[in-house]
């Protein structure tokens, strides 16, 4: 079966373009010009991943993705901005969305950035698709925890933690949180990184890793402690406790 994707996009030339083009790359396509829609057609039927455009009239792509966290629905969510500023692309990850395109953008990084997300998403078909709910851990099983500089994982549930405060994380900042871990001490180039997590290199002129990580530090540091994720400069991530 294709993949479904719900697109929102309230410029008519980019939505019809980009539904012609996914439709093309094999892909099942329900099109909507804005939030309202959107919202509206995830409730009737729920889509593999969404696209959302940042800024469209009414209900905008930010407070879609909000909606569909604060219900409890993980379904991956791509964004597609026209703003360039790194606080506006936190913005974004804050609101829950597990990945962007800026415009003007290559639709093969579209499709891309898509495979990453449908890669990553683990639905369950027991439970109509929907992650199955975190249960609370227990410490008696072996080997189910990862842990490094005071970080404590939990895969198979997808929660983490910073000695005792839990952190709230989205997909990606989970990922890329638990790569970090699993290789504590050891410098992480880009490439490395961006194959492992996306799947797909793009390229030293992407900010994309940058921004994850500043948010992944914003989630992590907590005053008075040391930061544990470090940049080495034209090389990449290292998580350590100094």
């Amino acid at each position: 079966m294709p993949h479904t994707v719900l697109l929102a996009e309230d410029d008519r030339a980019i939505r019809n373009a980009l539904e012609r083009a996914l439709t093309l790359e094999g892909y099942r396509v329900t099109a909507v010009a804005d939030g309202v829609e959107a919202l509206a057609q995830v409730h009737r039927s729920r889509p593999d991943v969404l696209v959302l455009d940042v800024m469209m009239p009414g209900i905008d792509g930010l407070q879609v993705c909000r909606v569909l966290r604060a219900e409890g629905d993980r379904t991956p969510v791509l964004m597609l901005t026209a703003l360039v500023e790194t606080a506006d692309r936190i913005a974004g990850l804050d609101a829950g969305a597990d990945d962007y395109v800026v415009k003007p953008f290559d639709v093969e990084e579209v499709f891309a950035r898509l495979r990453a997300l449908l890669r990553r998403a683990r639905p369950d078909p027991e439970n109509g698709g929907a992650a199955p709910a975190a249960e609370p851990p227990k410490p008696e099983a072996p080997g189910r925890f990862v842990e490094a500089a005071g970080v404590r994982m939990d895969p198979q549930a997808r929660r983490a933690w910073r000695g005792e405060r839990e952190l709230e994380l989205t997909r990606t900042e989970f990922e890329l949180l638990e790569l970090l871990v699993g290789n504590a001490g050891v410098v992480l180039d880009h490439s490395t990184i961006y194959d492992r997590i996306w799947g797909y290199d793009f390229g030293p002129g992407s900010k994309n890793l940058a921004v994850y990580v500043g948010y992944l530090r914003r989630k992590l540091d907590q005053p008075g402690a040391p930061q544990l994720i470090h940049t080495v400069r034209g090389v990449g991530y290292v998580l350590r406790e100094d």
